[in-house]
């Protein structure tokens, strides 16, 4: 599912315009992003978080030169579902259909 299609979904299911729900949708997603770089963590209840994953500093190799690589301790933007959420996923009959068909 695209953006584009939850933003129609959303105006569909609340009856609020498409172009609200967009601006909504976008100023969301740079609270997020913005929030992230500032090193805050942001908790939704009964949704998840979306935190900053510290990354301890490790040595690589390059296999093409043959030569060792270190690389900085960094932050990963993560997402950690709440477990509200997971037993969704988990108890949701489409996805176990799915799941026994492959």
């Amino acid at each position: 599912m695209t953006k584009a299609e939850v933003i129609t979904k959303i105006s569909e299911k609340t009856g609020i315009q498409k172009d609200d729900v967009t601006q909504a949708v976008e100023a969301f997603f740079k609270v997020v992003k913005d929030s992230m770089a500032e090193g805050d963590n942001i908790y939704v209840r009964g949704f998840g978080s979306f935190i900053n994953k510290k990354r301890a500093k490790k040595i690589a190799r390059n296999i093409s030169k043959n030569t060792a690589i270190v690389i900085d301790e960094h932050y990963i933007p993560a997402f950690k579902p709440s477990k509200v959420f997971v037993e969704k996923i988990k108890n949701s009959k489409k996805i176990k259909q799915m799941a026994t068909q492959a």
